[in-house]
């Protein structure tokens, strides 16, 4: 661990001196004022529908594989009618067609989507970035990006790896980097994904800049005899995200870190003041009086949501991340963190009002921040058209069913640990998964084809969306950790890291919190509650097929496991997995 760490400080210095050229001084520029926000009027802007683009060729009626051309471009975006335009990094065919969020991809089951992604940025940053969270840093200038399909099941040297990374025109890549197109299987179930920038140390400045876009997986012969509601007007992607603006239009991101002397620019958690729903802040949307699907996305760094509608009407739920629930769940409420997906169909004709406001009342940060305002406290309205109209869209009765996640076929428990380390000043320096740094040697090597139980236990005071790649599992349970002997299990755990070693036994056994009915499907993300051990059913194959991944999932460069919050992420709170046969 010595040479390690020994490695890791001789890394910060070379970055550091590398970085000068770089930052452009951007990091020691004065805050510009911020953008009084209130002067923004809300729900001006008709919500964008992305392009699309599809990840498949018809040909003479056949279905056949396709290859796609998308770039990163350095362009402005209109997020508010009243905000001057904001210089944003895009995703999208062209630079006069890339657009925030970027393309909403459609693919079809079974059919091969190739993608070469394009970096076509500048050579500095549009955002302060911390090169002390040992960041990827190219001898050469220019802004590392590599592409993560955020749900996808598909060989390793396509997962955009964090060491990954390449400049424009591939001048420089990371040690991991191993070719210029990414081949997407698309032979997992149906459902709903999102691809991100996941560049080591700079995922959350490069998502802020505006790099993310919808997947949607479709499989005609399992999701048509649902009758779900279906076309471009009455099933759309919602990519939500909070931002804040300088009075130029720019993207604000403080550059003072909140350890300055330790990391001069990184903070735990970024949020932002405007929240942007596809690209436009507080739009809204003229709907008519039937069945809409909105494939919600939580593109956020940070922001947990907590949504719910200003008149009380229902939200009825058919999929939560990369999957189908087996049978539709109707709520008032859903919370959703940092990168979860949730599938639902909201029926206007059932609204006692002609406008209703998509709401939010979650506290930030989540669960025992601040309040929300009045600015973070509306999303979007929505406009009803008074005339009833008939709909032959249903909500079925029943679903997908996929197999039951059985603790009987479990081969392996494995305990994974959520620390945070402050300052003398008591501020959150950095985090870690086990106690590890992410270039520590991978300790997590599942093997393909089983399923495993992960006890994850959180031990701190912040709620962390777990995300698995490759990986899906189901939430089986929470459990408090015992008030009166949690700061003497913490002390072991920090001293030992080790869970059995601590007796985990003999503090687990507080509250426990049952899953939520719409949560109780496969996921790729979940909210580990703070002080709290969560047990989840982690499973290395297909939930749809007993057959074998199509690819060779033990290849380098392997895979990785993360909190979802950004700011977390990008400083330690990731660590390798290496699936074994």
């Amino acid at each position: 661990m010595e040479s390690l760490l020994c490695r890791r400080m001789m890394k910060r210095v070379m970055v550091l001196i590398i970085t000068l050229t770089w930052l452009g001084g951007t990091c020691g520029e004065l805050e510009d004022q911020l953008f009084e926000v209130g002067k923004l009027k809300m729900f001006v802007d008709e919500l964008p529908d992305m392009p699309r683009l599809y990840g498949f060729n018809s040909v003479h009626g056949i279905i056949k594989p396709t290859s796609l051309q998308i770039g990163m471009f350095s362009t402005k975006w209109k997020f508010h009618r009243d905000l001057p335009a904001t210089p944003v990094f895009a995703y999208g065919t062209s630079r006069s067609k890339a657009t925030v969020p970027g393309p909403t991809i459609e693919a079809v089951y079974g059919v091969d989507t190739y993608v070469t992604w394009r970096n076509h940025l500048p050579s500095s940053h549009i955002l302060p970035w911390d090169p002390t969270i040992s960041p990827a840093t190219p001898k050469h200038g220019g802004i590392p990006t590599v592409v993560h399909l955020h749900g996808g099941i598909h060989e390793p040297t396509s997962d955009g790896n964090a060491d990954a990374w390449f400049t424009a025109g591939f001048r420089e890549t990371g040690p991991k980097w191993t070719k210029t197109t990414l081949h997407y299987e698309n032979k997992q179930q149906p459902g709903n994904m999102w691809y991100h920038d996941h560049a080591m140390g700079l995922t959350r400045v490069n998502l802020l800049a505006g790099l993310v876009g919808a997947y949607i997986l479709r499989h005609h012969a399992v999701e048509s005899p649902l009758h779900l509601p279906t076309g471009d007007e009455f099933d759309r992607p919602l990519i939500i995200f909070d931002r804040s603006f300088r009075k130029d239009g720019s993207i604000y991101m403080n550059a003072t870190g909140n350890n300055p002397s330790i990391h001069p620019q990184w903070q735990p958690e970024y949020f932002g003041d405007v929240i942007i729903v596809n690209g436009k802040a507080w739009p809204r949307l003229n709907v008519r009086r039937r069945k809409y699907r909105f494939r919600i996305i939580n593109a956020s760094n940070a922001r947990f949501f907590k949504f719910f509608f200003s008149n009380g009407l229902n939200f009825i739920v058919v999929g939560s991340d990369s999957a189908y629930l087996s049978k539709p769940v109707m709520t008032k409420s859903i919370l959703l963190s940092p990168s979860e997906i949730v599938d639902v169909i909201v029926d206007f004709s059932k609204s006692p009002s002609r406008t209703v406001v998509l709401a939010n009342d979650a506290p930030y940060p989540y669960p025992s921040g601040d309040p929300v305002n009045e600015e973070n406290g509306k999303v979007m309205k929505f406009i009803i058209n008074n005339e009833r109209e008939d709909d032959s869209s249903t909500i079925p009765k029943k679903l997908i069913n996929y197999p039951h996640a059985e603790v009987s076929n479990v081969v392996l428990r494995r305990y994974i640990s959520m620390y945070e380390y402050v300052s003398n000043s008591d501020e959150p320096t950095h985090l870690l998964v086990n106690g590890l740094p992410y270039d520590a040697p991978v300790t997590e090597t599942p093997k393909s084809g089983t399923t495993e139980v992960w006890e994850v236990i959180n031990l701190t005071e912040d709620n962390h969306p777990l995300h698995i790649h490759l990986g899906l599992f189901k939430v089986v349970e929470q459990t408090a950790l015992l008030a009166a002997g949690l700061e003497e299990f913490k002390e072991c755990m920090t001293k030992q890291n080790d869970a059995v070693k601590c007796q985990i036994s003999k503090y687990a056994r507080g509250k426990k919190t049952a899953v939520t009915a719409h949560e109780r499907g496969w996921k790729n993300v979940f909210k580990m509650m703070p002080g709290h051990v969560t047990r989840i059913l982690v499973r290395f194959s297909y939930i749809h097929t007993n057959a074998s991944y199509p690819f060779d999932p033990t290849e380098e460069p392997g895979y990785v496991y993360h909190c979802h919050i950004l700011d977390h992420e990008d400083n330690m709170m990731m660590r390798p997995l290496k699936v074994i046969n």
